[in-house]
């Protein structure tokens, strides 16, 4: 299969786990896609501003919203995320495909049939490895998507650079 997820107990720890991994991927001259999270802690707030950078060298683009201090709702901007989800996917219709593709995460947006999942689909049907960050608020519906063919990975970068190697023969 071509489908990998990893999941991780700690807030923005699996942001940290696929940056590092697409770090150590660049340095290796590895074709990349996609996006990985950044979060930066907002010293007026409990929450964080999240920002993705688009891979290989794409712009970062902050997909997080201010709402006030008193919203409840979901601080992501949909439209933020779907201006990073039309570069990866640019990024799948040139000549030379990414030899993987990175997801932040399959969160609500992708559980509800949005955000990176026809990415995801695509890079699949073009024979693209996909490794993705899941949490536990989606990992049915991820399942679901993947028809319970995508493989957990030991969150740890080597875990995810060895499936990558046995994906890619």
């Amino acid at each position: 299969m071509l489908l990998a997820y990893v999941m991780t107990p700690d807030r923005g720890a699996t942001d940290r786990l696929l940056s590092e991994l697409a770090d150590r991927l660049q340095a290796q001259g590895t074709a990349l896609a996609g996006i990985v999270q950044t979060n930066t802690e907002c010293h007026d707030s409990a929450l964080c501003d999240m920002d993705v950078r688009v891979l290989p060298q794409g712009e970062t683009i902050r997909i997080s919203q201010s709402l006030g201090a008193q919203a409840r709702g979901c601080r992501l901007d949909p439209s933020a995320l779907e201006l990073a989800v039309a570069q990866v996917s640019r990024s799948l219709q040139g000549e030379s495909l990414p030899e993987v593709l990175i997801v932040n995460k399959f969160g609500k947006h992708e559980a509800e049939g949005r955000g990176m999942r026809p990415v995801i689909g695509e890079a699949m049907a073009l024979g693209v490895p996909v490794i993705s960050g899941v949490n536990t608020l989606n990992v049915e519906a991820f399942q679901e998507f993947a028809g319970g063919l995508a493989v957990a990975v030991e969150p740890r970068v080597e875990a995810m650079l060895d499936w990558l190697t046995q994906a890619r023969q």
